[in-house]
Formats: C-alpha cells, structure tokens, sequence
C-alpha cells in the first residue's frame, strides 16, 4: 500500500516538478523564522524579491542558453561591463547610459553566438575566453574614463533596481515578472521556444529538417548577453555602486539556479519556471546563512553541498518540465 502511495506521489511530482521546489523555498522560509522569529514578514519579502531579481534575470538568459545544450561563462563579466559602463555615462544622461550599457550586452551576445553557431567553437571555452576579454577591457576603459570622476548610477538605474512602490513593492520584480512572462510564453507557444529544444535535443536532426541551428544559437546568445546587461543593470541600481567585480558573484549561481530548476545541462528538457524558483531559493538560502553569522568557508561548503543535493532531488522527481 505504502508502495502505491509512493508511486502516485511520484507520479504528481512529475506531472507538477516545480511544487518540489516550492516545497523547498517554503521549507527554507520556515527555517529562517525558526531561527530568527520576527524576522518573515512584508519588508523581508520585498527585499528578498528585490535582490533575487538580478539573479533571476541573468538566470532567464542562461536557462535558453543551456536548453540548446550550451553555457555562458560571461554573464558575470557583462553584468559587471554594463553596470560599470553605464555608471561611468551617467554624467551624459542617463539614457544614452542605459542604451551603451545594454549596447554592450548586444555586442558580447553576437559575439558569443558567431563564436558558437557559425565557427563551432565549444561553448564554454568560447564564452570563457569572451569573459576575460571583457574583464580586461573594462580595466582599461575605466583607466581612460577615471578622469570623469567616479562612477555615478544613474536616476532611472537607481529607481529600477531600488526603487519601491508603495514604499514595499520593488520596481525591478515588475521588471523581472514581464521577462519572465515572456520567456515562459516564449518557450512553451511560439516557433522559436520550440525549436530551441530541438537545437538542444537533437542538432543533427534539426539540419537534416532544413532548420537553421546556427540561426537559432545566434539570436540565443544575444539574447543572453542583453539580459545579463538589464541583470547589470538592476544590480548596480540595487547597490547603488559600481566596481570591476560588481557581477562575479553571479557567474556560478546564474548556472545553479538554472540547474536546480530542472533544466538539462545537455540540453532539450527544462524551462523558466524552475530557474525562476531557483534563484529565488538561492537568495533565500544566502539570506539564511547570514542570519546564522556562518563563516565564509562553512557558507561555500554548506551552498555547494545544498545546490548539488537539491539538483539531484529534483532530477530524481521532475519529468519534462516544458
């Protein structure tokens, strides 16, 4: 009988992968009120929400990119070039700062896909070596420009990524809500989601079909190097100061929250929704570790061991999550 049960509660799971984890960030939720009681309530949500978006947002454009059985190691690296950059443009208006900083995040991301889709680089050393060239390009671009003074988050940044309205409402979540709508649609109802699943299912099959594979890796990496521009984007104007490594902390959470969400890292089986709840389930976790003062290298234990437990789980339980 027990057997049955199990077998149904199995079966559900499977048929609703993304309740596992919920559960989860519920689960987690619950244990930071245990730990410190008052601590739950309407501020602590919107601030959690506020510094998950950037998280989420990068996550979004890492999720496509790992569906077509890829990796961009160089979320951080633009997340950090366009926060940087537009911080450096505001003193000539904040739009035309915005516009460079997400002009960049155009650049890298055709860059990226002519590397992958039309020259068939491998997609990790391709984006890694992409990474570093923008790291060193951003030092000297801010050598040339320390003249103007330091860095200043423009208006509009600064309203985005901290703003709130109704004094607890974050701005950035109706941000980060529209992108992922549109990602979630994207994939699931339109020509485009679907054939990136068969890019990443199958690439011989699709040529073989007369799909253009190349064409639908191209316009994936952009799509991926301008989301980690608006993520730079929401960061800077959250932290309200830019620096040189402003998104590295990003580059290896971008990757799990995706992973934890289910999604494949060889490609053709995943979605949005679980990389939504997994980065929201990654900030919780790193608010709860600070809650608890652990130390810096029991955290990095502590984090590795809870992401890789909490991908095997859901693997475990989770069918196709399209």
């Amino acid at each position: 009988m027990r057997t049955g049960r199990w077998d149904v509660l199995q079966a559900q799971l499977r048929e609703r992968p993304s309740l596992v984890l919920v559960a989860v960030l519920l689960f987690l939720v619950l244990l930071i009120g245990v730990a410190r009681p008052g601590t739950i309530g309407g501020t602590w949500v919107a601030n959690t929400i506020l510094f998950a978006a950037p998280l989420g947002i990068v996550a979004a454009g890492q999720t496509l990119v790992m569906l077509t059985a890829g990796i961009d190691l160089s979320v951080a690296a633009v997340m950090t070039a366009a926060a940087y950059v537009a911080a450096s443009q505001s003193y000539f208006g904040s739009i035309r700062a915005v516009l460079l900083a997400l002009a960049v995040g155009l650049v890298v991301g055709v860059l990226n896909g002519l590397g992958v889709a039309v020259f068939r680089v491998q997609p990790l050393i391709m984006t890694l070596g992409t990474g570093l060239v923008i790291a060193g390009s951003l030092l000297v671009y801010s050598l040339n420009v320390s003249h103007q003074g330091p860095p200043a988050v423009p208006d509009i940044v600064r309203f985005v990524g901290s703003g709130k309205l109704l004094g607890i409402i974050p701005v950035s979540a109706f941000l980060w809500g529209a992108i992922a709508v549109i990602v979630i649609v994207g994939l699931r109802q339109t020509g485009y989601g679907r054939l990136i699943y068969a890019v990443g299912d199958n690439p011989v099959a699709c040529r073989l079909a007369g799909v253009r594979a190349w064409l639908v890796l191209l316009v994936t990496y952009i799509i991926c190097g301008f989301l980690s521009g608006v993520a730079g984007l929401v960061l800077v104007g959250a932290i309200n100061a830019a620096d040189l490594s402003l998104g590295d902390v990003y580059l290896l959470p971008s990757v799990a929250a995706v992973v934890i969400g289910g999604t494949s890292i060889y490609g053709g089986n995943g979605g949005y929704t679980g990389s939504l709840v997994g980065a929201l389930i990654l900030t919780v976790l790193s608010s709860l570790f600070t809650l608890l003062d652990a130390p810096d290298p029991l955290k990095q234990i502590l984090y590795g061991a809870i992401v890789v437990l909490l991908a095997a789980v859901y693997v475990r339980t989770a069918g196709d999550t399209r």
